[in-house]
């Protein structure tokens, strides 16, 4: 019987953790407070940012909300950052992506301070990553290895088959999952025998940006198979990289689309702030 891992449980349990440690920290005098800052209004960018205020509502985080112009200049946008990155009363800085053409992503991820950098974007968070220091990880794969742990699936000695090796999910993921000494393949769009490889995993992250592509055909009998992505298929539904329909028989648990990986990302997200506030 396949099992689905369910990322709107697992992700309201962390909620409710980090609710307890917030009080906590507020009984102590200590507050959260983290910023968002949306530049133009993207419908996509839109819904993420409120669903990440209401997290903040509930956990009793408090929100800044910067709505900028799509005509905002990268000055303007890097001069708002630096006057957050001054302001002791903010613990952390997330800048919606994707941002306006004209504004370079890089130059503003690598604005923000790391001690403020809950995206974990940040070159420095990247490189803490990689040599396993304390620092904030990035948060879609952060999320994938919590959904993972508490749904009791080990991740120790078994082969991890990763596809897509963007800087914001795919390659930290390979990190990630090495150091809970799982064996790594990062596969990509320039992999020979895709399928071979995907066909060796015990447990599959599939973060390729493409709809549907991953069929029973990629998949091994009885694997572990999360789906990262995110699309609108030909009737408008929200689907993943993965064809659910036609791999749900052959895999012992799988993520659904929507309501896996997405809450999950929203949930470390907010962990990141606490644990930017208690540092």
């Amino acid at each position: 019987m396949t099992r689905l891992i369910d990322g709107k449980a697992i992700s309201a349990q962390i909620k409710e953790e980090l609710k307890e440690q917030v009080e906590a920290m507020k009984a102590d005098g200590q507050s959260v407070c983290l910023a968002v800052i949306q530049v133009g209004d993207d419908p996509a960018s839109s819904i993420y940012v409120r669903n990440k205020k209401k997290a903040c509502a509930y956990i009793g985080i408090q929100s800044l909300s910067y709505e900028l112009k799509e005509t905002t200049t990268q000055e303007e946008l890097l001069e708002l950052v630096e006057k957050l990155n001054q302001d002791e009363n903010v613990h952390g800085i997330l800048v919606q992506l994707p941002l306006p053409s004209h504004i370079d992503e890089d130059a503003i991820v690598k604005a923000i301070i790391p001690e403020k950098d809950v995206d974990g974007f940040h070159p420095e968070s990247i490189g803490k990553m990689v040599i396993g220091e304390d620092g904030f990880e990035s948060c879609t794969p952060a999320g994938v290895i919590q959904l993972l742990k508490r749904s009791g699936i080990e991740i120790t000695g078994k082969e991890c088959v990763v596809v897509g090796r963007s800087n914001n999910v795919g390659k930290p993921m390979g990190l990630l999952l090495l150091r809970e000494n799982g064996t790594v393949t990062i596969a990509h769009s320039k992999t020979k025998n895709l399928k071979e490889v995907t066909k060796r995993a015990d447990i599959l992250i599939v973060a390729m940006g493409k709809p549907k592509y991953i069929t029973s055909e990629y998949i091994k009998d009885g694997a572990v198979v999360i789906d990262v992505g995110m699309h609108r298929d030909s009737e408008n539904k929200l689907c993943g990289d993965v064809d659910f329909e036609d791999v749900k028989d052959k895999v012992s648990a799988i993520t659904p689309v929507p309501g896996g990986v997405g809450p999950m990302t929203i949930a470390m997200l907010m962990c990141n702030c606490v644990k930017a506030a208690s540092k």
